[in-house]
């Protein structure tokens, strides 16, 4: 709990990570809400992100990634408002190789020369495994732990820092989101005034939303890029409709059945075009054929993974296994709503330009902010404690000879009343639990 002094003083938080664009990815939004709020914030990149992605080959080379992709940390947080980046060169792909005693040691100067409120950082999974998430996220654990005792790391103290303990750790969490991905653009499809064609930026920026959404959790389709060679029926008129289709290259026939059973041409689509929409939208079987003029490769979004054993035409079956969301081993304790913040957040990522080939504006704003309008969190510290008692107020027993109701302090019922009836309602039920219990 902040003093009285300290309420005085803008809060003052610490992100700690691995590489430029963990920020936002993690906590992006929450970040801007808070600097907008008027917080203190500070993030550290423990790596320059050098083995990473080069999606932009105008944005950097393999020798020059690094560089460019610490400038992009810095105008990310700029985004974000965060007004404090430190990017250091620990090595991409080498955090788990390091003597954990000395990436313990450098998280713990800087939280004693930041002296953060609330730290963020990764939990233990490392969100989806990663060994550097792993290693930064155990490393900054036990900073914030060893930084309030001055036997830790003296020589720190020798420079001129004390010690100081972060009053609150979080670490970010990634729910397993139900939401189709495919669902939020069939919505989006069928409500455009005229039929939507996507350019090839659009193309490449929905590759890597898709993917980037269902390895973090956001969204829990199938994604899946397939190869159709020429004359093949990527879709059949009057089978069920389970996928979303954009096309990433070739060309396509849109046909439809004669009477005579020949088919009829109706158009020919190609990059950017998505299909299928309009079955899943109205959960009708396909109306048209799709046929591959040439070679055709087509980003393919699914509720579930493709079956080794569907089949084909009207009377298909078991197109896709049941989509299934794996149970959770943690729940998070802190929900923050960013919804305000979304652009931002896309702002930021889009500073991230060797790996991150959007703009803000890339996709519609009712699809970025239904993905993306919260943010949750693990706190680890201090632990949450466990309930001994269902009520704020211990129950007490009436031992009137003959009755032997269990009562309720008045508040507790009151919580009970308002929680549970809303506060219009409330006081009637109060009065009548206590009419019929008294």
């Amino acid at each position: 709990m902040r003093t009285a002094l300290q309420e005085q003083t803008p809060l003052r938080l610490l992100g700690v990570y691995a590489h430029p664009d963990d920020e936002t990815f993690c906590a992006g939004g929450t970040l801007a809400k808070y600097a907008a709020a008027g917080a203190d914030i500070m993030v550290v990149s423990m790596t320059q992100g050098e083995a990473g992605q080069i999606r932009n080959a105008q944005a950097a080379t393999r020798r020059t990634l690094g560089r460019a992709r610490a400038h992009e940390l810095r105008r990310a947080c700029q985004e974000l408002g965060v007004q404090h980046v430190l990017c250091l060169d620990y090595g991409d792909g080498k955090l788990k190789e390091f003597e954990q005693r000395t990436l313990v040691g450098k998280v713990t100067e800087i939280i004693r020369t930041f002296r953060p409120d609330v730290v963020l950082t990764f939990g233990e999974d490392g969100v989806y495994g990663h060994p550097d998430h792993i290693a930064v996220g155990a490393a900054t654990d036990a900073a914030c732990a060893l930084a309030g005792d001055p036997e830790q790391f003296p020589e720190q103290l020798a420079d001129g820092l004390s010690p100081h303990t972060p009053g609150r750790l979080y670490h970010s969490y990634f729910p397993r989101n139900r939401h189709l991905l495919m669902d939020h653009l069939v919505r989006w499809l069928t409500s455009c005034d005229t039929r939507f064609q996507g350019t090839l930026d659009f193309v490449h920026g929905l590759v890597f939303m898709a993917n980037e959404t269902t390895t973090l959790g956001y969204s829990s389709d199938h994604v899946d890029v397939c190869w159709y060679p020429p004359s093949f029926y990527i879709i059949e008129q009057g089978e069920p409709a389970t996928s979303l289709y954009l096309i990433l290259s070739g060309q396509a026939d849109v046909m439809c059945d004669n009477p005579d059973g020949s088919l009829h041409q109706l158009a020919v689509i190609g990059p950017g075009a998505f299909f299928g929409e309009e079955g899943l939208a109205y959960n009708r079987q396909r109306n048209t054929h799709v046929i591959a003029r040439d070679s055709v490769t087509c980003l393919v979004l699914s509720p579930g993974e493709p079956t080794a054993f569907a089949g084909r035409g009207e009377e298909a079956r078991f197109a896709v296994y049941p989509g299934q969301v794996s149970a959770e081993r943690v729940a998070a304790t802190t929900r923050i709503d960013v919804s305000a913040y979304v652009q931002r957040k896309m702002a930021a990522v889009a500073a991230h330009r060797t790996q991150c080939p959007i703009t803000p504006d890339l996709f519609p704003e009712t699809i970025v902010r239904e993905l993306f309008a919260h943010e949750y969190f693990v706190r680890m510290y201090p632990r949450i404690e466990m309930e001994t008692e269902l009520c704020l107020t211990a129950p007490m027993r009436d031992h009137t000879p003959g009755n032997a109701t269990t009562r309720f302090a008045s508040e507790a019922l009151r919580h009970a009343a308002m929680t549970y009836a809303g506060a219009a309602e409330g006081n009637f039920l109060l009065s009548t639990m206590i009419s019929v219990r008294g």
